[in-house]
């Protein structure tokens, strides 16, 4: 990606100018022309999660349903890419998979003093930017801790009411837009319907 002055220069490029540009004329041209230049080192936070309608996400530690399609769609978006994860949340995966997840780079936010096998510590919230672009997975509490950073949602709403003991962030339709859903139906592999949601943070107000 370019920054900077290259960055002008490649854009002013594809509408037409040419080098040398002055600023000033530059910003009114890409304003007129409904160009939005993002800033070269700006860090994409996702929430990943899946919930029941009552926003159960999990009990004893494990996720409280089966569902197949959800855990792919988990692993379309997450390879190859940074997952940040609470030590729980780990141990459960460890306890599942016997192993960190595979094909990520995996990071576990704890405040305490510990190595995780396959899996890098990071010991505060300030640390995250410099993960670079992240998936946030969960528990509830890092849920809870990281949702106001965030910059997107990937919720799977899942149509069924749960017991449980760990619940996701009420998501407020002030502060966030959906911007996709897609629905699926149960089926002899998924045991309730599912809609996958994708919620992107509103703009601040001017």
């Amino acid at each position: 990606m370019l920054s900077g002055d290259d960055a002008t220069l490649g854009i002013a490029s594809n509408v037409g100018l040419f080098a040398p540009v002055d600023v000033t004329v530059f910003t009114a041209v890409t304003i007129w022309l409904g160009i939005k230049l993002m800033p070269y080192n700006v860090v994409m936070i996702s929430l990943i999660a899946a919930k029941a309608r009552n926003n159960v996400i999990g009990a004893n530690n494990d996720l409280p349903w089966y569902l197949p399609g959800d855990l792919k769609r988990f692993k379309e978006l997450t390879t190859g890419h940074t997952v940040v994860m609470g030590r729980k949340t780990y141990e459960s995966i460890v306890a599942r998979l016997g192993h960190a997840l595979p094909n990520r780079r995996n990071v576990v936010m704890t405040r305490q003093v510990m190595s995780f096998e396959g899996a890098e510590t990071l010991h505060d919230l300030a640390g995250l930017q410099s993960l670079g672009d992240v998936f946030v997975i969960g528990g509830a509490e890092l849920y809870k801790t990281t949702i106001d950073r965030a910059d997107r949602l990937y919720v799977t709403e899942v149509k069924t009411t749960l017991s449980g003991d760990a619940f996701f962030p009420s998501i407020n339709p002030r502060l966030w837009r959906e911007v996709s859903r897609e629905p699926h139906k149960k089926d002899e592999k998924n045991q309730y319907d599912f809609d996958f949601v994708t919620y992107d943070r509103r703009s601040a107000s001017p």
